[in-house]
């Protein structure tokens, strides 16, 4: 059954969404928002195993591979594993939008998601999404570092060659997120993008305002 994108928008409009590129800061200024805002935080990255067992092999193939190790997970090419986040992606996006008309049906929900710009066109409006950025490259050291991505960090340092897995990684990353980097700043939409010099709290104040929030 096709739902036409206009009733969707209407059942998320108790939804914020921040998205953007890896490493841009999302989870950190979520979690920061439904905290100062009492709103409901919706993580999907913490939601993918529950997805994961209510899905089907027949439908979400991605979802479904299984890895034998991480050999075999970063031995993949740049293509294969770019394709594979974005089917991963794509895949659970059905569970995340049914999940997010549930919970924000009588409560404001903040979404730390993964949204394309045509996405973000198809599912809410510019006032309720915020893209966080950050340039693109040698992103993978900062996501390892990361308290939250240790299990991850542990994963690709048990390859045979860590380095090698690093930088089919990093190569990844930055073919999924160059351009987008490049077309959100070129959009109508409001972005932000982390530097040496950004705040938390002078970040998050900036996107309360746009969403309107207010303490």
């Amino acid at each position: 059954m096709d739902i036409q994108n206009n009733v969707i928008k209407t059942y998320l409009k108790n939804v914020f969404f921040v998205t953007g590129t890896a490493c841009g800061g999302k989870s950190t200024i979520s979690r920061a928002l439904a905290q100062r805002h009492h709103l409901l935080l919706f993580d999907i990255d913490q939601q993918f195993d529950r997805h994961r067992q209510l899905s089907d092999p027949a439908f979400q193939p991605a979802m479904n591979r299984n890895f034998r190790d991480a050999d075999e997970f970063f031995g993949r090419s740049v293509e294969e594993y770019r394709k594979w986040l974005l089917d991963n992606t794509r895949e659970q996006l059905d569970f995340v939008l049914l999940d997010l008309i549930r919970l924000s049906h009588d409560r404001p929900v903040v979404c730390d998601c993964h949204l394309t710009l045509e996405q973000a066109g198809l599912f809410t409006d510019p006032a309720r999404v915020v893209f966080l950025l950050k340039e693109p490259s040698n992103i993978i050291d900062d996501y390892c570092n990361r308290p939250d991505h240790q299990g991850f960090n542990r994963f690709i340092n048990s390859a045979s060659d860590p380095e090698r897995a690093k930088a089919t990684c990093n190569e990844t990353l930055r073919s999924l997120n160059a351009d987008f980097y490049c077309a959100v700043k070129r959009s109508e939409y409001f972005w932000l993008e982390r530097t040496p010099d950004s705040t938390v709290q002078k970040t998050v104040e900036l996107v309360e305002r746009h969403f309107g929030l207010h303490r």
